[in-house]
């Protein structure tokens, strides 16, 4: 019967049918399974059981049969159905492994990090530390013991890896459940989790700071960079002069300059707290500047690498100084800026963390920070350029020795 059904409905009986349709252009017969039932109250439901092709006519009086028994207890057959794909669906979501959600998560958020490493980073210390424990894993299966299995070997003898890998570990879980694959408390949160487990990184390992170079000793160091005529070291000068960051510094562009008013605005997608910082350039800052604008690149760098279209090489820096003689870091420089300042000037404390564009750790204290305080930016950075060796009225470099007799930087 069902084989030779033509275009139509043939009735079963108690509400099944088989619904034949033939396509206009092809001319292709479908056959599909429909039962009409009445759910307990008098709405009428009807509900699609299947293709012919793959339902049996046997299978079809026993889909239908379920759904009757559904509808008289008051159920509606349709959305039990449609409530069984939803949970089956989600279901397999949560089948979707560790590995595919820490990659996912990763896509989704490559655009929102400053370059590709920190996504290279990512992922190479997941595959170091985590695949090989629960990569393969449903996310959903993620627990406590499982991400201690993966922590405990590195955590005391590489602490600070170990530190980013549980919080990547907890931000790829954190994604998971949003997105639905999985459910329950974070196994790799810190708080009233791991920390019950774990001893915490500062009684494991001493935080290692940058090596930074005495501030009585700076004045000596920029006469000695003076002398040398590379772009690294007139980028080292600048990056001194200016207290900021390597990466800001090696990556400065001409667009970014103001020589005019004297100001370097640096996008805040170039920072690391992700807000625009505007740097006050002292008298010396801008006359280094206007010494090295020949050097610009085509792509507009202030210090350009070997290639002009790419900046300097961020281990620039680094060769510098040790072909010196100089076991500090560049970075470190920051740390002379920040401890001359506090001992040697007059200038209040917000103004010294305002120039080294640190995010206030007192939420309170942010929330009423209304100015960048600028004004009191710009004469710091002209003391602390004066500090650096600035010429004196014979055009000498003021060395250390002649500078133990000058009196404190005022605001």
């Amino acid at each position: 019967m069902v084989r030779q059904a033509k275009p139509g409905v043939l009735i079963d009986g108690r509400g099944l049918r088989l619904r034949v349709t033939a396509n206009r252009r092809s001319g292709e017969i479908r056959k599909s399974w429909v039962l009409r039932v009445t759910v307990k109250g008098g709405s009428v439901r009807e509900l699609g059981l299947g293709s012919a092709d793959d339902i049996s006519l046997a299978e079809a009086r026993e889909r239908a049969s379920q759904a009757r028994k559904l509808a008289r207890d008051g159920i509606d057959p349709l959305a039990a159905r449609d409530a069984d794909r939803a949970a089956r669906a989600a279901e397999a979501a949560r089948a979707i492994s560790f590995r595919q959600c820490a990659e996912a998560y990763v896509d989704a958020h490559r655009a929102g990090w400053k370059n590709a490493k920190h996504a290279a980073q990512w992922s190479s210390t997941l595959e170091s530390y985590v695949f090989s424990v629960f990569g393969d894993l449903p996310v959903q299966a993620v627990d406590v013991a499982l991400v201690m299995k993966a922590l405990d070997p590195i955590w005391k003898t590489k602490t600070e890896t170990a530190s980013r890998v549980r919080q990547r570990i907890e931000a790829v879980l954190s994604w998971a459940k949003v997105r639905g694959y999985r459910s329950g408390e974070n196994p790799a949160q810190w708080r009233g989790h791991l920390e019950k487990l774990l001893p915490p990184r500062s009684r494991v390992q001493r935080v290692k700071h940058h090596a930074a170079m005495p501030y009585a000793e700076v004045p000596v160091f920029m006469a000695s960079l003076g002398e040398r005529d590379s772009v690294a070291a007139s980028a080292l000068q600048f990056l001194i002069l200016t207290a900021t960051r390597t990466s800001e510094t090696i990556n400065a562009k001409w667009s970014e300059i103001n020589l005019a008013e004297e100001v370097w605005t640096i996008p805040a997608d170039r920072m690391k707290a992700r807000r625009e910082h505007r740097v006050p350039l002292s008298k010396d800052a801008v006359a280094l500047l206007k010494s090295v604008q020949p050097l610009e690149g085509k792509a507009g760098w202030i210090f350009p690498g070997d290639r002009e279209t790419r900046p300097l090489s961020n281990m620039a820096f680094l060769e510098l100084l040790k072909r010196m003689g100089c076991p500090v870091t560049a970075h470190g420089f920051r740390t002379s800026f920040r401890v001359w300042a506090a001992e040697r000037t007059n200038f209040p404390r917000e103004t010294a963390e305002a120039a080294l564009a640190h995010v206030l750790a007192d939420k309170v204290e942010a929330a009423y920070r209304r100015t960048d305080l600028f004004d009191g930016r710009r004469k710091l950075m002209e003391a602390w350029a004066r500090f650096c060796g600035a010429p004196n009225a014979k055009g000498e470099v003021v060395s250390i020795a002649s500078a133990r007799g000058r009196k404190r930087a005022e605001v």
